[in-house]
Formats: structure tokens, C-alpha cells, sequence
């Protein structure tokens, strides 16, 4: 049955690749797999690089350290690549009968050049010389390796404490490490040796750091 579902996903890819053309990037990752080569099959996969063996995104990083939680799909949010290509992302989540999850499809549009012409038509058409409004939903960026990954996701946890790590006090390390274990990153092989050489801080501090304020 889990093959058969596996199959009906690519038909629908390969289906969604086909109506929306090259700009369109369909993933499927099997989360019953290795999870950090999660990716079996894409489409398009020139527009981010992606191949199949390839790593999951924080997005399906996330999806598996809460698989047990109810979670409804994300739809038309913006992704990234490291090129500067942007990307409008949906993220579909396939259970199976027990509600287990099991795959993942991801759909990225590459909107890049659509935002160019946006961006000129609005400075045509507006008055105030302002240009577009500032967006308050980030794209998010695609990685291809888990090791990228987890290079992001320390940087966001520096940015979310807003001090630099050598600078920052037990407290400010302690949401970081927080943020990084919520988001799922010691999920990745060999992470702990990393985070904790990055905050200067013994394995063994590191993990008695986790949840230590909840």
C-alpha cells in the first residue's frame, strides 16, 4: 500500500511539473527513509540544485520531529536558494491509514523574475516613490545537505538572541540551544559536536542546556 501511495505522489508530480512547466520544482521526500537523504524523486530539480539523496529542508526537518503532532499543510509561503532565487512553497503532508506521517510533496514556484516585473510596475504606478511595502514573512532557504542545514540553523538562533556567540551570557545561550533542539537540529548526525564547539560550551553543558527553561 505505502508503495502504491509513493507511486499515485510521483504521477501527481510529475503531473503538477508538466501543467506548471520549468518553473516549477516538485519534491517528494519519504520520511520513513534515512532522513537525511529524505528526497526520492523531483522534478525540475535544476531550479534548486536538488537531486534525489539529497537532504531535507528545515521545513521537512521540522514536520519530522513533530510527526506525532497534528499538523496541517503550509501553503504558499516563500522559500530561497543561496543564488538568490525565490520561490513561492507549498508543503503537503501525506499520513498514512494510522495517521502515521510518511511522505512529504513540496511545490516551489520560481517567482523571481515575476517579482522583478513587480517590483518595476509598481515604481511606475506609484506615487509615493516608497516601491513595494516590506514584507514581514522572510523566504525561507532551500539547503541540499544536512550539514548546510544545520549551518542555518544555527544562524537563525543567533539572530533570534541577537548576540554574537562568543558574546553571549548562559541565559542567551541557553534560548539559542533551545531554539536549535525546537527546530529539530539534533536530529542531524554528529550536531551536538558542532553546536557545541560553535557556543564554546562542552558536549555535556549542551544537552543539559536543552529544555532547562521549560
Amino acid at each position: 500500500m505505502a508503495n502504491s501511495r509513493l507511486e499515485i505522489l510521483k504521477q501527481v508530480a510529475h503531473a503538477l511539473a508538466v501543467h506548471f512547466g520549468e518553473s516549477c520544482e516538485v519534491v517528494i521526500h519519504d520520511l520513513k527513509q534515512d532522513s537525511h537523504h529524505s528526497i526520492v524523486y523531483v522534478e525540475n530539480g535544476q531550479l534548486t540544485g536538488r537531486k534525489v539523496g539529497d537532504a531535507p529542508s528545515q521545513v521537512v526537518l521540522d514536520a519530522i520531529r513533530n510527526s506525532d503532532r497534528i499538523q496541517s499543510d503550509q501553503l504558499a509561503y516563500l522559500t530561497k536558494t543561496d543564488t538568490g532565487k525565490i520561490f513561492k512553497s507549498s508543503t503537503v503532508y501525506i499520513r498514512n491509514e494510522e495517521g502515521a506521517l510518511n511522505y512529504i510533496l513540496g511545490i516551489n514556484y520560481d517567482i523571481t523574475a515575476l517579482l522583478t516585473l513587480e517590483t518595476s510596475l509598481h515604481a511606475l504606478t506609484s506615487c509615493s516613490g516608497s516601491g513595494l511595502s516590506d514584507s514581514s514573512s522572510m523566504p525561507r532557504r532551500i539547503t541540499t545537505d544536512v550539514s548546510q542545514l544545520l549551518d542555518q540553523l544555527i544562524e537563525q538562533s543567533v539572530e533570534l538572541v541577537g548576540v554574537p556567540a562568543p558574546l553571549m551570557n548562559k541565559e542567551e545561550k541557553i534560548r539559542a540551544i533551545n531554539y536549535l533542539n525546537d527546530a529539530g537540529a539534533f536530529l542531524i548526525t554528529k550536531s551536538g559536536d558542532k553546536v557545541s564547539k560553535y557556543f564554546g560550551i562542552s558536549k555535556y553543558t549542551l544537552y543539559s542546556y536543552v529544555d532547562i527553561n521549560k
